[in-house]
Formats: structure tokens, C-alpha cells, sequence
């Protein structure tokens, strides 16, 4: 088939989405935690880059040097940002320190502020597509982050009495404003540095977080108390927000007892709604030892995982599998992509696993899962089409917008990562063409692959994967 036959079968089968879409308003229930946040977004140039290098008198070469991936100077937030651009990869790199956090406000500034933390961007996009109700918890919520929280009645949170009300206009007055700076860059820009010419290969973003409370995982008790009770009733617990715990915490705690401490709240929420789906998206964990022990703990108990292609290959580094670690960072494409999955479900037994790379989104379960392949291939369809409105019109914040690019044709991209994958299952002569349905069968697995809409010049792609994620299970129904 040539690639244009195949991207017709692709927009027959795409042509699902507003009845899938539909479908989200059926959901009974929705926990999505722990971490919501203010994101302060930027979008900067090479050359406001370069600006801002040369003012500060930063050293270039130590700029383009590789050292640990945290925040300890103001150099340093600028060395993380030039490591994104250069790569055209998105990580979060934490600061702990208020001078620093002080210099990106004076320095770097930002454009907007939006909802931020996937535990909240989750919240509204699940509420815009019509679950109800979705129960966020919020650490933190002042005026400024419960005003970002879309106005919709069936989105609800905890006030400081443990109330359940609509997130929009709870307001906890003696909480704190939780800031994180999004700093965006555009796929061909250039900057100079060290008589380097550095060239953005991919549009994405770094962000630089402050953030005290979410550092340490804290847990509202009112919020953990309303999810307990034995008369709520929920269909899915979407969780995130780990990935910025440390073994050894600022305040002496340690970041280990935050993760069971969690998990016993989780398994109490589980015991009154037994058959809710848990989620885990994984995001970018820095300490190892925290990737470690959640891949030893959590991630065992959940019924699905989510991560993108270098949040998969952190996870691979941690888990000892330093030949595929390393085929898959020399070549980062969908059949080494397709080859760490099967490594890290074998080490989890997680039985789905769900990963969104540029161009194509794959999810590996088990046969069996009670989400069929079809229903499954629906919903990663839909979060392609929701995922593109989101680049393409910078916010998802109504419903009607959410189906602007369902007439768009899936990526040249994606048809070639598929292809490739095709090949690399070798599959059964008899079944139809992997690449124009996207499902096969491999050994007790079924392999789910959809080629995705990417649009040339995104508006925004901050929370992209918790939204492509979240749709891609939720909206398979």
C-alpha cells in the first residue's frame, strides 16, 4: 500500500472519534492525583536566548557541558534549557533554592499562567470531555490555582473543612501560589554558542520547578478522607506527581515513605471501588533510586502505566538493561521503543502499558484486558485528535474545540514508525495489515499502534502526554 492509501484507511477508522468522545460522558467517577500547580509558560528565541547568556556573563562551554539534571544555579537552568533545545527533547529539571527561582522571575518572566501538574491538567481535560464527576486533589489552593481549574460543575475538590465543591471556586486562603516556569522553543531555531550553531531539531519545551509542596508529595487528609468514603464511586484512579521526590527530602522525610504512604491510601480508595482502573504515568523522575522503587512498588500494583520515549528509556537504565538502554538512545524509534515495552512489562507484569513518542502512540496488554484492542485503538484515536486541538489551538478549555482536527490526516511520521513495526512483529500471513488496522496479536500480547496528527507549528505542546495518556484509556469505551 502506498503511504496515502494508508493514510485513508486511517482517517476511516479516525472517523470514530466524536462518537468516542460521546462515550467519556459514561464514566462513573474519576480520581485524578496528586500534583496540580501554576505553570508559568515562555516561549523563547535563540536569539533572546543568547541575550540573556551574554548579560549574565555565563560560561558557553559550561552551558553545552553534560552534569547532573537539577537546578542549583541560575546557569544551570539555562544549561537545562540549552540540553532541550539542542536535543529537541522536554525534561523537568527541580531547584530548591528561592534565589534561583527569584532570578528566573526577574530574568526569564513568562507569557501566561495555565494550569500546570499532570494530576490538574488531567482534571481538565477530563471534565471538558464530559466525565462526571472528576475529583481533583489539589496540595496547594489559593486564588491563583483555583481560578485556573476550568469553571465546570462536574469537577470537584476538597475546601479546607474537607467539603467536596467545585474546584473553580474553592479557594483555601492560607495556601500558597506552586509556580513551575514552561519554557518553549520552536523546531528550527538557531543560536551561537562556544562558534557552535545549534539548531533545534524539534519543537518542545524545559521546565525548571519550585515547588516545596509537590517536592514531597503532600497529601491533603481531607481530600484522602472524601476518597475513602464507601459511598463514592469511581471508574478510574489516575495518579502522577512522583517524579519530583528525592531519597532524602529538605524537611529530613524520605522520599521512599512518601510513595508507600500513597500506596496505602491508594489501596484504601481500591477496597470500597475494586474494579477501578489505577494509572500510572510515570513522567521524568531524576532520582533513581525513586524510579527504582516505584517500578518495584507502584508499578506492580497498577493496571496501567504511561510514559514517553525517554521517560521509557530512564526506566530501562534503572532496571539494569543497559543493551536495549543504549540501542534505544542510539535509535530512538518505535521497534526499539516496542522492544523496551516488552522489557519493562516483563519486569513490572503491569498488564498495559501505554507510550506516546513523536509520530505514533503503542500500547502493549495483555490478552485478556478487560479494555478490548478495538475499544483501546478508539481511544488513543481520540487523544490523538484532542492532542492536536491542543497544539494547534493552544488551549482544550471547551468542548467544542476539541474535535477541531478530526479531519486531519495522521503524520508521514507515523506512517513510517508503523511500517517499521510492521515489519518487526512479522506478522501472521492470514491477519490483515498492521498497518491499516493497527492491531496485532505478539505471543500473549496485544500490540495497539496508532499514527498521530502532529501539526507543524504548535501553539503548545505543555501537557501533552498526561493529555494523550488520560484520553487514550478513558476514552476507550
Amino acid at each position: 500500500m502506498t503511504s496515502q492509501s494508508i493514510k485513508s484507511a486511517w482517517k476511516k477508522l479516525f472517523s470514530s472519534a466524536p462518537e468516542q468522545l460521546g462515550k467519556m460522558k459514561s464514566v462513573d467517577g474519576l480520581i485524578s492525583a496528586f500534583n496540580a500547580n501554576i505553570d508559568a509558560v515562555i516561549k523563547v528565541s535563540g536569539t533572546q536566548l543568547l541575550e540573556i547568556i551574554e548579560k549574565n556573563h555565563f560560561d558557553q562551554q559550561n552551558l553545552l557541558a553534560q552534569g547532573e539534571r537539577n537546578i542549583q544555579s541560575p546557569e544551570d537552568a539555562i544549561r537545562g534549557l540549552l540540553h532541550c533545545f539542542r536535543n529537541g527533547i522536554a525534561e523537568e529539571w527541580l531547584l530548591r533554592d528561592e534565589t534561583v527561582f527569584r532570578w528566573l522571575q526577574n530574568h526569564i518572566g513568562y507569557d501566561k499562567l495555565q494550569m500546570g501538574g499532570q494530576g490538574g491538567i488531567v482534571a481538565n481535560v477530563m471534565a471538558v470531555c464530559g466525565v462526571n464527576p472528576v475529583y481533583v486533589h489539589c496540595a496547594s489552593l489559593p486564588e491563583e490555582q483555583a481560578g485556573l481549574f476550568l469553571n465546570l460543575d462536574n469537577l470537584l475538590t476538597t475546601d479546607s473543612q474537607g467539603q467536596l465543591g467545585k474546584a473553580h471556586g474553592t479557594i483555601r486562603q492560607e495556601d500558597i501560589p506552586l509556580i513551575h516556569w514552561i519554557i518553549e522553543f520552536d523546531i528550527g531555531d538557531q543560536i551561537t554558542l562556544n562558534n557552535e550553531v545549534i539548531t533545534c531539531p524539534k519543537s518542545n519545551r524545559f521546565i525548571a520547578t519550585y515547588d516545596p509542596l509537590n517536592f514531597k508529595l503532600a497529601i491533603d487528609p481531607n481530600y484522602a478522607r472524601a476518597m475513602s468514603q464507601s459511598d463514592l464511586n469511581l471508574d478510574y484512579v489516575i495518579l502522577s506527581g512522583y517524579q519530583m521526590l528525592r531519597e532524602n527530602l529538605p524537611d529530613g522525610g524520605s522520599g521512599r515513605e512518601r510513595i508507600d504512604t500513597s500506596i496505602d491510601l491508594i489501596r484504601d480508595w481500591k477496597k470500597t471501588n475494586p474494579n477501578a482502573i489505577l494509572h500510572l504515568e510515570m513522567a521524568s523522575t531524576q532520582d533513581e533510586s525513586m524510579r527504582k522503587h516505584l517500578l518495584d512498588s507502584l508499578a506492580k500494583e497498577v493496571d496501567s502505566l504511561g510514559f514517553n520515549e525517554r521517560e521509557l528509556i530512564d526506566l530501562l537504565e534503572v532496571m539494569g538493561e543497559d543493551e536495549c538502554l543504549n540501542i534505544c538512545n542510539a535509535n530512538t524509534n518505535s521497534v526499539n521503543l516496542f522492544e523496551g515495552m516488552k522489557k519493562v512489562q516483563a519486569y513490572t507484569g503491569c498488564p498495559r502499558l501505554q507510550l506516546h513518542m513523536f509520530g505514533l502512540y503503542m500500547t502493549l496488554q495483555k490478552k485478556g484486558f478487560r479494555i478490548s484492542p478495538e475499544q483501546n485503538r478508539n481511544g488513543m484515536q481520540l487523544a490523538a485528535v484532542i492532542a492536536a486541538a491542543k497544539a494547534g489551538t493552544g488551549a482544550i478549555d471547551k468542548h467544542e474545540v476539541l474535535l477541531w482536527a478530526k479531519d486531519h490526516e495522521v503524520s508521514d511520521t507515523g506512517i513510517k514508525e508503523l511500517k517499521d513495526l510492521t515489519d518487526h512483529i512479522q506478522q501472521a500471513e492470514e491477519e490483515q495489515s498492521f498497518t491499516e488496522t493497527g492491531i496485532s496479536r505478539v505471543q500473549d500480547f496485544d500490540l495497539i499502534a496508532v499514527p498521530t496528527i502532529l501539526i507543524e507549528k504548535p501553539i503548545t505542546l505543555v501537557g501533552m502526554g498526561d493529555t494523550i495518556s488520560s484520553i487514550s484509556l478513558v476514552g476507550a469505551q
